[in-house]
Order: structure tokens, then C-alpha cells, then sequence
């Protein structure tokens, strides 16, 4: 027969079941917690860069490569066709002025020299026979002229005498008007030859003209072919730095060609180059600046090139400290050119983070959690990045590269 349960056993069988359950419970609990812990993704809290959202100003840039070149150089060219004969000054050698740098073989150009006085001896001759043959030539008119009016002399005083015999009865009318005719003949023919004598002088004087002009130009051409001669001993014009020259000796060059280049190593100016993508943005006078290392150097777009070549616009940037000691020639720079500026906004320090992100948002960490939230991202340059909305001063934003986890709401720091 069955025994009823003293309420003391009834107690301890309640409170054993109320634990058992409460067990159950955590055991469950645990597991879900537990099993959420294990499929939440996760990242090492050392293998991101953090950085903390500020309010300051952010100069929107465009990112340009350039090279440190002289700000004045100085290019020779060879003045004549010849061979390079002796190197004289190599790079990096300082030069004052005079001082020689190459020295061309002149021996081609002298051919052409010598053949030129030849010519230029030859037409004066030509010229001194000229002058006597067309002399003779007016001589012999002149004597034709001294005769023929030596003629119309006797001409007309035959024409005197028939007109007195045909007065006195003693000639006839024929006889008058033959004499006539004869005379008008002889003074056309007297004043064709003071025509043919003028012609002969006009033509004397232009054929003297051309000749001269001729003895002229070649005179020119021995004067610049001696001085092309003379500039063949490749010297300096200013002081300054060999800063390249062709040392191929025995090579050839042509009349034009790049020998040498001087440059003045006291001051610098950048050359840079971007993406035609952004020639509309560029400027002449536009602010921008050059990044050598840690240090930042303020420079003016001086001059933009007008040419598009590859894809890229060639402009020039003028330094304001030109001398800095950091500036070498041929030394590659980054370069920034300002485009806007934000003089008051939420910033945060640049990183690969925004330049690999897809969207507007970031990651902020919040507690032992990243929480991914949307934001606005403004302007950048190559420091800072501007966050227009999303967050707050003070928030801690991941600001390294977050590949992977840009699909995911939130991250467990571990």
C-alpha cells in the first residue's frame, strides 16, 4: 500500500527538478550562445589599423608622379654634321664659362668651307668678266653712236644743200625729199642706239646687282660655316653641372642633335605628370604639393603642356623653396594638387581601408565588436579622409583594408 510523501521530501523533489530545469535551461542557453560565438565571423584586434574620427581641415588633392629637374637647363646642340672627337667634361663635372665640354671633328664641315670660298673666288671672277665684256660691248655702241651721229651731221647739211639748190633752180624737189628720208633714217637709227646703249647700261647694272647679292649670301654662308667651325669646340656659356653628355666618341651626330645638357643646381622645379582624366581640374597657379620623404614642400602650377601624350598631361610645378637641401636632380617625388578645400569637417586619417572599400560605410568599433554603419565620405588627400555623415568625433574607425568583411553587420574582435 502507498504511502503519502512527507512535505519535506515533496520540497526537495521541487527544488531538485527547479535545478535540474535551471540546468536545462543554461545548457541551452550555452550551446546557442556558444554555437552564435563559434559561426560569428572574427578578426585579430592586431590585424587592424584603427584611427579616431576629429574635426579639422581636409585639402582635396589629385595625385600626380613627378621628378626633380633644374629649374634653369641649358640644352647643346651640335652646330654642325660630324663625328664626336674627344669628351672633355663628363656628368656631374662643374663648368664655368668657356670651358670646353666636347670637341667635334670639323673636317666635314671644312670641305664645305673651302668649297664655298672656291665658289665665292669664282663668281667674282665671273663678275670682273662680266663687267668687261658688257664694257666692250658699250664701247662698241658708243662708237656705232659717234658715227651715226657724225652721219646725221652730214645728213642734214645735205638736206641744207639740196633745199638751197632747189631755191637758186639748181635742184629738184625729189632731190630734197630724198634727202629728207635719209636724214629721218640716220636719226631713228641714232636714237635706237641710244636705247640699246641705256638697255645695255640697265642691264650691266642688274647683272652687277644679282652678282653682288650672290657674293653676299656666300659670304654669309663662309662667315656661319667659320663660326659653326669654331662652336665645334663644344663649350660652356654659363656656370653650372654637366648634367648629361653624348660620350660616344667616334659616333656621328647631325647639325641640331642633343650633345650636352648644362644646368644651374641652385634651384629646382618640379615635372609632373597625371591621367588626362583630370585635365579639366588642372590649373596654372593652382597650389599643390611635393612629398620628398617626410617633409612637404609647397609649390605653384607654373605651366600645363598643351599636348596630351600616352594618356598624360606634362605640367610644370614652381617650388617656393626652390634650394631645399632635400631637392636632387631626377629624384622622383609624389605630388599633390589641391583641388578643394574643407576647412572645418569630420576627418579621419587616410588609409587602404577607402581605397579599397566599396559603398559609403565604415567599420566602428564599438565595445569588443566592429559594427559596420553608413557614412558619407567626402573629400581625401593623401593624409586624411572626410567623413560627412555616419559618425561622430571621437569614434574609432578601421581604416585598414577590410576585404572579406564589407557584406558583414558586425565583426568580433578577438
Amino acid at each position: 500500500m502507498d504511502r503519502e510523501l512527507s512535505s519535506t521530501t515533496i520540497k526537495a523533489n521541487k527544488r531538485k527538478r527547479f535545478w535540474q530545469l535551471t540546468v536545462a535551461v543554461a545548457l541551452v542557453v550555452f550551446t546557442i550562445l556558444g554555437f552564435r560565438f563559434l559561426i560569428t565571423p572574427g578578426i585579430n584586434r592586431s590585424e587592424i589599423r584603427t584611427a579616431v574620427v576629429e574635426r579639422g581641415p581636409v585639402v582635396a588633392t589629385l595625385t600626380a608622379t613627378g621628378v626633380v629637374v633644374p629649374e634653369n637647363e641649358h640644352v647643346i646642340t651640335s652646330p654642325i654634321q660630324a663625328r664626336i672627337e674627344q669628351v672633355v667634361r663628363t656628368s656631374g663635372e662643374q663648368v664655368k664659362p668657356g670651358d670646353q665640354v666636347l670637341l667635334l671633328d670639323r673636317s666635314f664641315t671644312q670641305l664645305a668651307y673651302d668649297k664655298l670660298k672656291d665658289e665665292q673666288q669664282l663668281n667674282q671672277h665671273k663678275s670682273v668678266q662680266l663687267q668687261l665684256q658688257l664694257q666692250k660691248k658699250l664701247n662698241s655702241l658708243g662708237s656705232q653712236l659717234q658715227i651715226k651721229s657724225m652721219s646725221v651731221k652730214s645728213l642734214q647739211a645735205r638736206l641744207e644743200d639740196e633745199q638751197y639748190l632747189l631755191k637758186i633752180g639748181g635742184g629738184t624737189q625729189e632731190q630734197v625729199k630724198q634727202a629728207e628720208l635719209n636724214l629721218k633714217i640716220a636719226q631713228q637709227e641714232l636714237a635706237q642706239l641710244e636705247r640699246d646703249i641705256a638697255s645695255e647700261r640697265a642691264l650691266l647694272k642688274a647683272d652687277e646687282q644679282e652678282l653682288g647679292y650672290t657674293l653676299a649670301m656666300q659670304g654669309r654662308s663662309i662667315e656661319e660655316l667659320n663660326r659653326k667651325m669654331q662652336q665645334a669646340e663644344i663649350r660652356a656659356t654659363s656656370l653650372g653641372v654637366v648634367t648629361w653628355v653624348k660620350n660616344e666618341i667616334g659616333s656621328s651626330v647631325n647639325a641640331g642633335d642633343v650633345i650636352a645638357r648644362l644646368a644651374d643646381l641652385s634651384s629646382f622645379k618640379i615635372k609632373a605628370s597625371i591621367s588626362d582624366t583630370f585635365a579639366e581640374q588642372l590649373q596654372t597657379g593652382g597650389q599643390a604639393s611635393i612629398r620628398i620623404n617626410d617633409t612637404d614642400l609647397q609649390g605653384t602650377i607654373a605651366a600645363i603642356e598643351p599636348t596630351v601624350t600616352n594618356g598624360t598631361i606634362t605640367f610644370f610645378i614652381s617650388l617656393t623653396k626652390e634650394a631645399h637641401k632635400l631637392l636632387r636632380p631626377n629624384l622622383r617625388v609624389d605630388v599633390q594638387v589641391n583641388t578643394a578645400t574643407k576647412p572645418n569637417t569630420l576627418r579621419v586619417k587616410n588609409g587602404p581601408y577607402f581605397t579599397s572599400a566599396s559603398g559609403n560605410q565604415v567599420f566602428i568599433l564599438r565595445e569588443n565588436e566592429a559594427v559596420r554603419v553608413p557614412a558619407t565620405i567626402g573629400v581625401s588627400n593623401k593624409d586624411f579622409v572626410e567623413l560627412e555623415s555616419g559618425v561622430q568625433a571621437g569614434d574609432e574607425v578601421i581604416i585598414s583594408s577590410m576585404q572579406g568583411y564589407e557584406h558583414l553587420k558586425k565583426i568580433r574582435l578577438k
